[in-house]
């Protein structure tokens, strides 16, 4: 249900100059919220919050475009996901019919804590999810069993293959950290088809952002820049 906007003098300031604090630091952004359903719109992009583990600790997400955007997250030291604050581009269309679909990053991230820089890419209505850690930190792992080590879509990968329980997980690992790069998505879509795993499917959302576990006492993580391009 969509809610009707009304003109505030008082909202639209806050709206433009929302400042949210982070571990002590002020930072001015265009949006921000710690609803942990947080979203906004922008650009043709989704950004949202995304706090959905279980035993989740504090979470604040701010953003001045799609592509710029960061959290500051407090999540305990405990096991589980607690959250995957990102930014989403919708293809919605069949692996056949694309071209090319290709994506950039630049991350800053902390030292510290549990988690993986990472795309998650939906087909097939969620019934397949493709995860690409681009970089990791701390006790974090992928769902499944190692299926092989290949170089595709520009970068080498460690590959794993699982099930959540509701859809298919195929996850890339990055043989090494990077910060920062550009990915030949569709390159690793049509790999993960050649080998079988699933059939033309059609893609959904190219999520990007942090997939954390734990961050206790307060950690910053940002995205400098993140686009998605298809034809």
């Amino acid at each position: 249900m969509r809610r009707q906007a009304r003109f505030s003098i008082g909202g639209v300031v806050m709206a433009l100059v929302a400042v949210l604090v982070t571990g002590g630091t002020a930072q001015a952004a265009t949006w921000s919220s710690s609803d942990k359903w947080g979203t906004w719109s922008n650009g043709g992009y989704t950004v949202r919050n995304n706090v959905w583990g279980g035993g989740a600790g504090p979470q604040s997400i701010w953003a001045n475009s799609y592509s710029d955007f960061g959290v500051w997250a407090d999540h305990p030291n405990t096991g589980g996901v607690k959250s995957y604050p990102h930014s989403a581009k919708n293809v919605g269309r069949q692996l056949s019919g694309l071209r090319s679909l290709s994506s950039s990053f630049n991350v800053s991230r902390p030292g510290g804590g549990a988690y993986a820089t990472a795309y998650d890419i939906w087909a097939n209505n969620n019934a397949y999810e493709i995860m690409l850690w681009m970089n990791k930190q701390g006790a974090v792992g992928a769902i499944g069993s190692k299926e092989t080590t290949v170089s595709v879509g520009g970068h080498t990968w460690d590959v794993y293959r699982g099930s959540n329980g509701a859809n298919a997980v195929f996850s890339f690992l990055r043989t090494s950290d990077t910060n920062a790069g550009s990915v030949d998505v569709l390159a690793v879509l049509n790999w993960i088809k050649n080998r079988g795993w699933y059939g033309d499917v059609t893609v959904g959302e190219v999520q990007f952002g942090f997939e954390i576990t734990s961050s206790s006492g307060g950690m910053n993580f940002s995205a400098n820049s993140y686009s998605v391009s298809a034809s």
